[in-house]
């Protein structure tokens, strides 16, 4: 794959990107939440418990956050007609 292949693949994927976040706000926080998720297992397998334990309420949080996000998304979206669209 030459550098303007490459250039335009993730010219197109950062578009793609863009157009995701745009139209699912609460997805960030939801995607922050696996992250958290991941980095907690990996908490876990170090030995440290406490720490994963406090990281996963952050995570918790985060995933209330994403789903109230996306939920009040997703109901002004069905009073302005854009639902389905």
């Amino acid at each position: 794959m030459s550098l303007k292949q490459f250039r335009v693949r993730l010219f197109s994927f950062l578009s793609w990107m863009k157009r995701f976040f745009r139209e699912n706000p609460g997805a960030v926080f939801v995607l922050g939440f696996e992250v958290v998720l991941v980095a907690c297992a990996v908490l876990l397998v170090a030995g440290l418990a406490s720490l994963a334990e406090s990281l996963a309420v952050v995570g918790y949080f985060l995933l209330v956050a994403g789903v109230v996000v996306q939920l009040v998304w997703f109901v002004r979206g069905s009073r302005g007609g854009r639902v389905g669209e």
